[in-house]
């Protein structure tokens, strides 16, 4: 594709999705009202005017949050500020998980991975369906993620789930159901939260452990939005991204994208699958 800048590939795909580079889909109301702290012990906690709402992480325990309601088909936004400076070991998510039995649930993943300063942020992305995973992409991200708030999307629609990083398209699954392949679809799903320790393996391998003279570390989330598919019976009243398939714009925004940030791919991952990348690799 070639973009020359972020600016431009965010620019191009807004035209199709209509969506805003940096801000997203604003919110309004106080963020208690969709998200409610869920365990941390006061870890964590909502700002007076309820616009965010902040996680922390000691070294006695971290923190989270869920969606009070719970979706099937749903676009979610929501913008977050990563931990700052030192982050190594910890790992902020944001993420879709259905409420059934642990093997067969459904999850869409989105995991930022800590780093030491001055070395980038790992998104990890994953998508579970019936209770099977193993579809990691992981990307860096073209802007530091800790000095402002920034959106992080997922659509999930019945014909496939979409990432977006301000606006930008990085990760496309497709519903392959049809062709045997595993795809969320008939499990409700709440949205959660959280900033927990992972530094057995979460930075560089696990070879970077979390520095806790740094503690307590602090993540930060404000304008969540939700909407289900089934509120919206037009393609025109409908949130960007429902129920349509990306144009050639919109996949070459995501191409960029990828081509220039994505830095783990499972189909690409030889020594993972000596005998053959799975069969929705080679799927368009």
């Amino acid at each position: 594709m070639g973009f020359g800048s972020r600016e431009m590939a965010c620019a191009l795909v807004a035209l199709v999705l209509g969506l805003c580079c940096v801000g997203g889909a604003r919110a309004t109301g106080r963020i208690d009202e969709g998200l409610e702290v869920m365990w941390g012990d006061g870890r964590g906690s909502v700002s007076p005017d309820g616009q965010v709402m902040a996680l922390s992480l000691d070294h006695t325990s971290g923190s989270g949050w869920r969606s009070k309601n719970t979706y099937l088909f749903a676009r979610v936004d929501l913008q977050i500020k990563l931990v700052a400076n030192n982050s190594a070991g910890t790992v902020t998510t944001c993420y879709f998980m259905s409420e059934g039995e642990w093997d067969i649930h459904d999850e869409v993943d989105l995991e930022f991975l800590g780093n030491v300063t001055g070395q980038p942020y790992t998104l990890h992305t994953n998508v579970f369906a019936n209770g099977t995973g193993g579809k990691e992409q992981q990307f860096h991200l073209w802007f530091d993620p800790t000095t402002d708030f920034h959106t992080y999307s997922i659509v999930w629609t019945s014909q496939h789930i979409l990432v977006l990083v301000d606006g930008t398209p990085i990760r496309e699954m497709k519903n392959h159901a049809d062709k045997g392949i595993a795809y969320p679809s008939s499990q409700r799903m709440r949205l959660y939260g959280s900033l927990w320790n992972a530094d057995d393996w979460a930075t560089q391998g696990g070879r970077v452990k979390t520095d806790w003279s740094q503690a307590p570390f602090v993540a930060r989330y404000r304008n969540f939005t939700a909407t289900e598919a089934a509120s919206s019976s037009s393609s025109s009243s409908s949130p960007a991204g429902y129920d349509q398939q990306m144009d050639a714009t919109a996949q070459q925004a995501m191409k960029w994208a990828r081509d220039n940030y994505m830095v783990y791919d499972y189909c690409a991952d030889s020594k993972r699958f000596p005998q053959g990348f799975p069969p929705e690799c080679s799927m368009p």
